[in-house]
């Protein structure tokens, strides 16, 4: 039986989730555009950035999109993943890497590559227990510039049961419009059911604020937050 972080290695789930979940999250252009927004606050462009737990690379993509002379690595632990994130970007001047974040050296590999003017990180440091995810957010602050951004898209924990509710409605909703020729009962069954699910461990939004904060970031909010997902941020303090 595979381990729960194990399953992002299967081509299948990943395929499924790119191809039906990712393209069904609510507003996420628009998350996309409030991450570009913060990083549009520092005093001078993005040059290095990482995206962290990469996925396709749609993060890492938009923020070339923005600042095309920018170096980018993405790093994600799912070969399936990366595969999709190098077709993605063909043609660009990237750097990808597998590692995994999980371990506690996984910094070493990107180190030499920074600092960083930002880090993004979209749907994967939930998977994390949240004694990991405390302290990679240490490392994730060391990594930076003065002055550089993390932002993190991310799957949230829900605050009341109704929150999980209309989530799961709105994402079998659009999955339904996207694979019309499944019917929403084999939809909202195959969502419920998925095999990732296993995987998550959700954190509340404001608490991972609270640890932020706690570790010396500075404008640290939830800058957008729908049902279960939300953008929050954290900029490192800039001495100058």
């Amino acid at each position: 039986m595979k381990l729960k972080d194990e399953v992002w290695k299967s081509g299948k789930v990943v395929n499924q989730f790119l191809t039906g979940v990712r393209g069904a999250l609510p507003l996420a252009q628009t998350q996309i555009e409030v991450m570009l927004r913060l990083l549009a606050t520092r005093r001078q462009p993005v040059r290095r950035f990482l995206d962290l737990g990469c996925g396709n690379g749609v993060l890492g993509a938009a923020v070339l999109e923005k600042y095309p002379r920018a170096a980018g690595v993405f790093a994600d632990f799912s070969e399936p993943m990366l595969a999709a994130c190098r077709a993605k970007l063909a043609g660009k001047h990237v750097t990808t890497l597998s590692l995994d974040f999980g371990k506690r050296d996984w910094a070493k590999a990107v180190a030499e590559a920074g600092p960083f003017d930002a880090i993004v990180s979209g749907f994967a440091i939930h998977h994390q227990p949240d004694q990991r995810k405390r302290t990679l957010y240490r490392e994730i602050y060391r990594l930076l510039a003065p002055g550089g951004w993390f932002v993190n898209i991310e799957h949230v924990a829900p605050a009341t049961p109704l929150t999980t509710v209309l989530f799961d409605e709105v994402m079998i909703e659009s999955i339904h419009r996207q694979q019309s020729h499944l019917s929403r009962a084999v939809v909202s069954r195959q969502f419920v059911k998925r095999a990732d699910k296993a995987a998550n461990i959700l954190a509340p939004v404001e608490e991972q604020c609270r640890w932020l904060r706690k570790i010396g970031f500075t404008d640290v909010d939830c800058y957008f937050k729908i049902y279960e997902l939300a953008v929050f941020a954290g900029r490192k303090r800039d001495h100058r």
